[in-house]
């Protein structure tokens, strides 16, 4: 095979080489398309089924946030006997068992927000608990404690309510 004859089989050669690649970058761009959009159609139908879920998981969290806020729990729990002590550990008690009421919600939503929701509920028991320290003996002025504690700065569930507001208006 002489210099010619390897030239003209490279030159019969290359437009088929140019054409294949061209056919395989458009063939493999198309079945990207493809796959985009079967992807993007099927978040689309399971965004119907679990929108409402989610948007439920959200609602419960902020009426957690809502019931564990020192001002609503102060105000609804009150205290039953005259141990300061016992009113404390009733308090903690009560925002114990609604975290552990909610916890399956923590599957609906992204792990920032449920971080955020525990610091508050953390929080919020480390308020009580700092009240708890106080010279007071009598439930209703750890009453008082608590409240004027959280009088001068932002509750922890209001913190947490604003980014899970913010978080649900992503969401759309």
């Amino acid at each position: 095979m002489s210099g010619d004859d390897i030239f003209q089989l490279f030159a019969y050669l290359l437009p088929a080489v140019v054409t294949g690649a061209i056919a395989f970058y458009f063939f493999r761009l198309h079945t990207r398309n493809e796959e985009g959009r079967r992807r993007f159609l099927l978040h689309k139908d399971s965004q119907k089924d679990t929108l409402p879920v989610r948007l439920q998981a959200y609602e419960r969290m902020v009426l957690f946030l809502e019931r564990i806020s020192i001002n609503s729990l102060v105000v609804r729990v009150a205290p039953k006997g005259k141990d300061k002590n016992d009113y404390e550990n009733l308090l903690i008690k009560q925002v114990e068992t609604e975290f552990e009421h909610n916890l399956s919600q923590q599957i609906y939503m992204s792990e920032e927000c449920w971080n955020i929701i525990k610091a508050a509920k953390n929080a919020t028991i480390q308020i009580i608990r700092s009240a708890g320290m106080s010279a007071t003996d009598s439930p209703d002025k750890l009453r008082e404690d608590i409240l004027n504690q959280t009088m001068e700065k932002q509750s922890p569930s209001t913190t947490a309510l604003s980014f899970v507001k913010k978080e649900v208006g992503e969401l759309w």
